[in-house]
């Protein structure tokens, strides 16, 4: 994408601040991993700005804690980035 924008201050210091307000209250929440692509300067060479994971017990939880809040988390993201983030799903198989 050409002409990328994310502005990690308000993404760190608003965005994940109100989205773990929201979500860490919910039943079945366990944590949350936020990481920064590390070659965010060429994007050709990199497939993610950045990568957040929230841990919940199990799908039901996350989906009831996200779903009423999602316009609102959702809506947020332009105010960070103009690039279309990429949700996904997974079950942590292996932890050490």
């Amino acid at each position: 994408m050409d002409n990328y924008h994310f502005d990690f201050d308000y993404y760190l210091n608003t965005h994940m601040p109100m989205s773990i307000e929201i979500l860490s209250n919910a039943e079945g929440f366990k944590g949350v991993k936020v990481e920064r692509g590390i070659d965010i300067s060429n994007t050709i060479d990199s497939t993610y700005v950045a990568m957040c994971y929230y841990y919940f017990d199990t799908l039901e939880n996350f989906m009831a804690a996200f779903i009423p809040h999602a316009e609102e988390l959702q809506g947020d993201v332009r105010n960070y980035t103009n690039i279309e983030p990429t949700i996904q799903i997974n079950e942590v198989e292996i932890t050490l």
